[in-house]
């Protein structure tokens, strides 16, 4: 069901701002022949009406912005769930490193792929930035697919040429491999008849350890050149923090920066042990992080501290973080950010009495807070236009149907207004998601 050149009658939530969630009840929303929201109009208000032809969502049905995933390893996702009892650097070497070798076989990459988009896509994620492989057909590969599937998609070809770091088995065979590879998914997408910016490239330095100064100075120019964008990983673990301090004598944000890789747009994953000089510096440069408080758990040694990330205007969005952890949804990731961040405030030593436990008094948030991380918050760090129900903005969206046989979200009379968007952040399942669409159209 394509909704654009469409008139919709609906009723839902969204969080434009941080701390600002907004319930709209039987709102009629214009969407444009191109996906845009071109009025939205609210009972009461002026020129509220509703048109013959208006199009009534079913009642009690729930309408959501699409959610914004901005760290997703898709070549990843058929080790989801396992192998994360073992160090960062034994997990990628013993496991991570050998499975991203096999899509060199388009075949198997085309398996993969084909499934992690259709499976994002059910689950509500309209928007996804990918780390691929290596290999440059593959990689090309997966962006035909997000385009064919019709996900909003940020796709790069990961570079990592470092000869002491990465496997011979697994790597650019130089730094100018790394950057020519880069070059020629960069064109292969924006050339892709069709796509008129729902696919866009990113310059991917897989992160600082696995590159070559070289490279890392090759992709920096390329980025400039370009204005792509550029993701990485930043201040992930102590292992990472540590080799980054040895080996350029100053954090993972400086030495990005340094090499031309912090620009706007931008979005560098984890960010546990950013300092506020660190912090300053991204969002100086409109650069912003992927909360990962799933795969932190797991691999990082830390939690991020989110709360001051956001008070400094850090922008800050959500991260599945595919296959760090052991689910592959926002979903999931929202519940965690809650949690990581309770147990940021509280602290976790029961032999500490409570007023000794914790050194971050106040850094918890709550549900509405990750609900606008989920969305318009991580449209923000990419700069693009999708994230909530406001003209100018693309339609991206999905449907909660609350009653579905197969879900896992049951409602009751009397939820409302913020405790019901609570219910539904913490009880949907795949099955409760009637619909989604992107710029309109219905992908799902």
């Amino acid at each position: 069901m394509t909704l654009r050149g469409r008139t919709l009658v609906a009723s839902g939530f969204h969080a434009p701002e941080r701390g600002g969630v907004e319930e709209f009840r039987d709102a009629v929303i214009e969407i444009g022949a191109d996906g845009t929201i071109a009025a939205v109009r609210h009972p009461g208000s002026d020129g509220y009406s509703v048109s013959n032809d208006a199009l009534h969502l079913p009642e009690g049905q729930i309408l959501l912005p699409g959610f914004v995933d901005l760290h997703v390893h898709a070549p990843q996702y058929p080790q989801l769930g396992s192998a994360l009892d073992v160090p960062l650097e034994d997990w990628l070497h013993r496991h991570t490193f050998p499975l991203e070798a096999r899509y060199a076989d388009l075949g198997f990459a085309e398996r993969v792929y084909r499934l992690l988009v259709a499976d994002l896509l059910a689950c509500g994620t309209t928007t996804a930035l990918y780390f691929a492989t290596v290999h440059v057909e593959a990689t090309k590969l997966l962006a035909d697919l997000c385009l064919k599937a019709g996900q909003r998609a940020l796709i790069g070809k990961v570079a990592m040429d470092h000869p002491e770091t990465c496997p011979d088995y697994y790597r650019d065979g130089s730094a100018a491999e790394a950057v020519a590879g880069t070059r020629a998914v960069i064109d292969h997408i924006r050339g892709l008849p069709g796509n008129d910016g729902l696919v866009q490239p990113v310059v991917t330095p897989r992160f600082i350890p696995a590159c070559s100064d070289a490279a890392l100075r090759g992709l920096g120019a390329l980025a400039q050149e370009t204005g792509c964008r550029v993701q990485s990983h930043v201040s992930e673990s102590d292992w990472e923090h540590s080799h980054v301090q040895a080996r350029h004598g100053c954090s993972d944000a400086q030495s990005l920066h340094h090499f031309g890789l912090m620009t706007p747009g931008s979005v560098f994953a984890h960010g546990n042990f950013l300092s506020p000089p660190d912090m300053e510096l991204l969002r100086s440069n409109r650069s912003g992080v992927a909360h990962c408080p799933l795969s932190n758990a797991y691999f990082a040694g830390a939690a991020f501290p989110l709360r001051a990330a956001l008070d400094r205007g850090l922008r800050v969005g959500l991260g599945s973080d595919i296959s760090g952890g052991p689910a592959g949804t926002i979903w999931e990731t929202a519940r965690m950010a809650v949690a990581a961040a309770r147990m940021l405030e509280s602290g976790v030593d029961p032999d500490l009495p409570p007023a000794q436990r914790s050194a971050h008094p106040g850094a918890r948030i709550d549900m509405a807070t990750a609900f606008h991380l989920a969305t318009a918050g991580g449209a923000a760090a990419l700069e693009l236009p999708v994230g909530s129900f406001r003209p100018g903005l693309q339609f991206d969206a999905m449907l909660i149907d609350p009653t579905a046989p197969q879900g896992t979200l049951r409602l009751w009379p009397g939820q409302s207004g913020a405790l019901l968007l609570e219910r539904i952040l913490y009880g949907t399942s795949r099955a409760n998601i009637a619909r989604v669409w992107v710029s309109g159209r219905q992908v799902a």
